[in-house]
């Protein structure tokens, strides 16, 4: 159950494009790659390649950055060949200061189901690199591939995971989970030692103020594997907290503290602002996407729109040190503030709007309903002995934690309160919709840096599936609880989680996602390291779920 497959992959299928064309466009990506970003500035003109994301059956978000004196206006094309001898939409955008030079444009009138072609033109001729980009299904779909990306850490090491997703050339978009920066200062998360030395993102002290923030993406974007992933496939992106600040909520965050950077509304106001100039996504906070009559895609933001203040155990148990009363001040958490009946993730407003549209999906005949968004909906609890498993050799900060969770777990509290296990009220509403709608239910899920493979139940019943990727570089479990075999620590987990079915605690890598009128599959694809450049897999494993069953077969 938890051996990871390593099995040869199968050759991939190839679409019209060759790798003499789009592979070999990015000119700039050996000269990116052959220094650190801390040594390179970003220059002028076109500086950041391309990239596409929000597509529709007819219309996909086109994106560059242009840097120059003043505003300039430029020409987008789009094209059916690579040539551009067929210019089949184009239209006018201008890049300008404001905007940090960043430039979206809706290309419209387009065919289902298609490659496209495109580019952008300066008024001196010079042209962006092309990129590729595809429209959706209409009417019957037969089969549609997602690669599927969360929590990339620039300083921990290389951004293997993209690259390996672009050289395989399979698959119809690109999905991310959030944490597709992170916001910390050089030496926080990664720490000195832990960080690659040719990766540091700039600027050097956490991001706070709107130049941070757009000095931070440009780094990130400066990456040409990174680059590579937005110029071949469109890509629908959301946040998760690391966008603005680590465990951010709709009030707050963990990791800002306003005595000193200010007031929370400011900040959440310019992260949103920097991520919607430097990311081809819409400024909508929650969108559908429907994938022909297989499926309909449910972007969602679990973070900054709806979401309540994450409850904290360490506030529950402050103060206590006797077990018994620990555990007491921990039940009548559990029977109290944690079960508030109207206690909201979403927001009343997108959870509405989400359980219409799972409804709405079902009735124009939509074979899936797939929910892209941040956060584990699983229930996951600790195992409740796990500081024994552990065993000696744990520091004091460490085992205090391990104690704290082991005994939450006793009193059948979760391991995270930062995911959907800690809005469990929230949880049932949205199983609770589903179950009406008699939705085939698969979510997708990030942020953990950990591979997980979920059933999930609402009293009694099957609802659906998740499918939890692991982090394209962010450090899991074996960071922190290192003397625990890999294997151990994900049985240990799977044994305390009836709904868990499979998990990998130890690996970086993507999940690659297919859906057929019949099931869903999810590859889950672990590179071979980050600390060097490289698409080697170490490893694959795959689980699938039969329509209309809402169970894994793993």
């Amino acid at each position: 159950m938890f051996k990871t497959d390593t099995a040869p992959q199968p050759a991939a299928p190839q679409g019209t494009i060759t790798r003499r064309g789009i592979f070999a466009l990015a000119g700039a990506s050996a000269a990116l790659a052959a220094s650190p970003a801390s040594a390179r500035g970003f220059g002028t003109g076109f500086t950041h390649n391309v990239a596409s994301g929000e597509p529709q059956a007819d219309s996909v978000l086109l994106w560059t950055r242009f840097v120059a004196d003043a505003a300039t206006t430029l020409d987008w094309q789009v094209s059916e060949t690579e040539d551009f001898a067929k210019v089949v939409a184009e239209g006018q955008v201008e890049a300008a200061p404001a905007r940090d030079f960043c430039v979206k444009a809706t290309a419209g009138g387009l065919s289902p189901n298609r490659w496209y072609f495109y580019r952008f033109v300066a008024p001196g001729g010079a042209m962006s690199p092309v990129g590729r980009t595809r429209t959706l299904p209409e009417g019957p779909t037969d089969r549609f591939r997602m690669a599927v990306f969360s929590c990339s850490n620039f300083g921990f090491g290389y951004f293997n995971a993209y690259a390996h997703a672009a050289e395989a050339n399979e698959f119809d978009l690109a999905v991310h989970l959030g944490d597709y920066i992170y916001e910390y200062g050089s030496d926080t998360y990664p720490s000195a030692g832990q960080r690659h030395p040719e990766r540091v993102a700039l600027p050097g002290e956490e991001i706070v103020q709107l130049a941070d923030y757009r000095l931070r993406y440009a780094t990130y974007r400066a990456d040409p594997d990174l680059q590579r992933i937005h110029q071949v496939l469109p890509m629908i992106a959301v946040w998760d907290d690391h966008e603005s600040t680590n465990d951010s909520w709709k009030d707050g965050a963990q990791n800002h503290q306003p005595e000193t950077e200010g007031d929370w509304d400011v900040r959440k106001s310019v992260a949103k602002q920097v991520y919607r100039e430097w990311m081809p996504v819409s400024d909508k906070s929650y969108a559908t996407y429907d994938i022909g009559d297989l499926a309909t895609l449910f972007r969602l933001d679990t973070r900054l729109e709806g979401r309540e203040e994450q409850f904290s155990l360490a506030r529950v148990l402050e103060g206590q040190d006797d077990p018994q009363k620990m555990m007491a001040a921990l039940a009548a958490f559990r029977d109290g503030d944690y079960a508030e009946p109207g206690r909201q993730l979403l927001g009343a407003a997108q959870e509405s709007w989400l359980v219409d549209g799972l409804a709405a999906s079902k009735a124009r005949g939509a074979q899936w309903q797939v929910l892209v968004q941040q956060v584990l909906i699983g229930k996951l609890r600790s195992p409740p002995n796990l500081i024994e498993l552990v065993g000696d050799g744990v520091p004091d900060f460490a085992r205090t934690r391990l104690m704290a969770a082991g005994m939450a777990s006793r009193a059948e509290l979760p391991l995270n309160m930062d995911a959907w296990d800690g809005y469990p009220a929230a949880r049932n509403r949205l199983f609770e919709g589903a179950l009406k709608a008699d939705a085939n239910l698969i979510v997708l899920a990030g942020d953990t840096h950990n591979a997980w493979a979920f059933d999930l139940g609402h009293e009694g019943e099957r609802v659906g599936v998740e499918f939890g990727t692991s982090s394209v570089s962010s450090p899991g479990f074996e960071s922190y609880l290192s003397m625990v075999p890999p294997s151990d620590m994900a049985r240990f987990v799977a044994d305390a989680n009836p709904e868990l079915q499979w998990a990998d605690t130890s690996q970086r890598g993507y999940m690659m996602v297919e859906l057929t009128p019949e099931r869903a599959t999810t590859e889950w694809r672990f590179i071979a390291g980050i600390r060097q450049r490289s698409t080697q897999l170490a490893g694959t494993k795959r689980a699938t779920s039969e329509a209309g069953s809402n169970v894994l077969t793993i």
